[in-house]
């Protein structure tokens, strides 16, 4: 399998550039189909001369798709957004464009097949963003039954779009919100993690067809993950519960603003934990199923919320 081509779409993102980094290590090639390849240069360098393509492609257009997965033995799509803002929309994006993709390697012959979902995913599910995640899996399955699905919990890492907001936000508000009382479950899981069970699902047929919910080693509360952003970027901001309704009517009224802290959608998610086994599917796969043992949250967060300190890396340096 050395010599494999494996097509990324969305290889530039958070889950994206990790991806890359491990099949380069396992000595894959890599075809990064970006929607900008003038800005993915930085991809290159995670391998050998030439073993890693930027090419253009967009979820969007089919043609650009095909051209992305000609003549490749396997692909992986990463593509999604956590909010909608232009052409960027939930229904194309989740819903229509995974199956799309997996119609068109299906027909190339392709059948190495990963799904990028997330824990949640339901065609019947009131968030949008949840239930166009069930569309894309059930579009996948119709196109490429042999195709894997991989739900995580949310992804941690140094670029993750979770902590780093919130320790963001407590450097310039005095308090940060508790949505519902704080009281929703969550299972972070490491970045590095998630790119190296994809990587593992690419290498065997054994799990052809199989679900993997991605969740770390501890289940934690919405408030006990902000009081672990406050402890490791050393910031002091207060805890304010905002019960359902409130925020619900907030996130109406704020949520198409581009710098709003939370739409109507990711309140609805709210309202769901988030953690293995939600789906109730007892036939989903974990981390430890494939190996791999997963990597706590509080072993990875010191290493880069040090920089929300109030005087950064120094902070916590004892010049005795």
């Amino acid at each position: 399998m050395a010599a494999d081509l494996i097509t990324v779409f969305g290889a530039s993102g958070f889950i994206g550039r990790y991806l890359v980094r491990s099949l380069a290590k396992r000595g894959y090639r890599i075809r990064a189909a970006v929607r900008r390849p003038n800005l993915a240069n930085f991809l290159i360098p995670m391998g050998d001369v030439g073993q890693i393509q930027l090419v253009q492609a967009n979820v969007r257009d089919s043609a650009s798709i095909e051209r992305a997965l000609q003549e490749a033995d396997g692909a992986v799509n990463l593509v999604g957004i956590l909010r909608e803002w232009g052409k960027q929309k939930f229904s194309k994006l989740h819903g229509e464009a995974p199956g799309e993709i997996a119609k068109i390697a299906a027909a190339k012959g392709i059948n190495r097949f990963v799904q990028m979902s997330s824990i949640g995913a339901d065609t019947e599910a009131r968030a949008t963003y949840a239930r166009t995640k069930g569309d894309g899996e059930a579009g996948v399955h119709s196109a490429l039954p042999e195709a894997m699905i991989v739900r995580p919990s949310i992804v941690f890492g140094a670029e993750d779009e979770f902590f780093n907001r919130f320790a963001a936000m407590a450097r310039l508000s005095p308090f940060l919100p508790l949505i519902g009382g704080g009281e929703s479950k969550f299972q972070p899981v490491y970045v590095a993690d998630v790119a190296e069970a994809i990587a593992t699902l690419l290498e065997t047929d054994d799990f052809a067809g199989r679900i993997v919910e991605l969740g770390g080693p501890k289940i934690y509360s919405f408030r006990e993950l902000m009081e672990l952003v406050l402890a490791e970027s050393e910031q002091s901001s207060r805890l304010i519960s905002i019960p359902f309704p409130i925020a619900s009517i907030m996130a109406a009224l704020t949520g198409w603003l581009p710098l709003a802290p939370i739409t109507l959608d990711q309140v609805r998610l709210l309202r769901e934990d988030n953690v293995v086994g939600k789906s109730g599917n007892s036939e989903a796969l974990v981390l430890n199923d494939l190996g791999i043992t997963p990597t706590a949250v509080e072993a990875i967060l010191p290493q880069y919320l040090w920089r929300f300190r109030p005087h950064g890396e120094f902070e916590a340096t004892d010049f005795g």
